[in-house]
């Protein structure tokens, strides 16, 4: 059975306008160790072993993934040898009792795959994850190919980027956008990845809008937005 891609659905707020979110293919991991269908029970858990992964993906010969073996499909072999097998039958799905049973990535293997595309956005990603409850997806091309694999530690990475990187990107796309000719200069600080905007606007219908954008930007993890409209001070 194929690969089966999941691709980012399309969203608001990417038309252009605001901040372009970062994609899988900007963090993943590029050097993947993945196994056959052919390889042998013992051989999936040393790869695990070596290479500190919780899951690998299985591969046809032309590099398609067809399924993926985690740490879950290898559990049930663990379990089943210290349990009544009527007992195991009645507790657990027929799968996880075939899996017990399994001595290739083949028949271990969870099928379809649950994959992403490198222009997934990592929003996309990580409520992938979560829904499938997996730590790690394969990112595969249009043809299903392997490309790289991107792990919740990789979601993580635009935390890490630098204060002066995320203002520039505020400037430039939402504040320089929404208010071209600001009442006095809008000014935008960021300080362990939280934004505080402040300064005059014309258009006070586009200040929760700026808050909203500000908050989608990939490593802000908090907004102080004390912006203000021009005639705000009346009344």
């Amino acid at each position: 059975m194929t690969a089966r891609p999941i691709r980012p659905a399309e969203r608001p707020g990417e038309d252009g306008t605001g901040s372009s979110p970062h994609r899988v293919g900007d963090v993943m991991t590029r050097a993947v160790v993945a196994v056959g269908r052919s390889a042998l029970f013992k051989d999936v858990v040393e790869r695990m072993v070596e290479w500190k992964v919780s899951a690998l993906p299985v591969l046809e010969d032309d590099g398609r993934v067809v399924g993926v073996v985690s740490e879950a499909d290898l559990l049930p072999k663990e379990e089943f040898r210290d349990s009544d097998p009527d007992r195991f039958t009645q507790l657990r799905r027929l799968s996880d009792l075939a899996k017990a049973g399994a001595v290739s990535a083949e028949d271990l293997m969870s099928t379809p795959a649950v994959t992403v595309h490198g222009d997934t956005t990592l929003a996309e990603a990580a409520r992938i994850m979560a829904l499938r409850n997996v730590k790690r997806l394969p990112v595969v091309n249009d043809e299903g190919v392997l490309e790289g694999v991107v792990s919740r530690g990789d979601l993580l990475k635009v935390f890490l980027r630098p204060d002066n990187d995320l203002a520039d990107e505020i400037r430039r796309d939402i504040v320089d956008v929404l208010f071209p000719a600001p009442v006095e200069p809008v000014h935008i600080i960021v300080s362990d990845g939280v934004a505080t905007l402040t300064g005059r606007v014309a258009d006070a219908a586009r200040i929760p809008l700026a808050a909203r954008l500000v908050r989608g930007v990939e490593g802000i993890v908090g907004v102080d937005c004390r912006l203000t409209a021009a005639g705000s001070e009346a009344g």
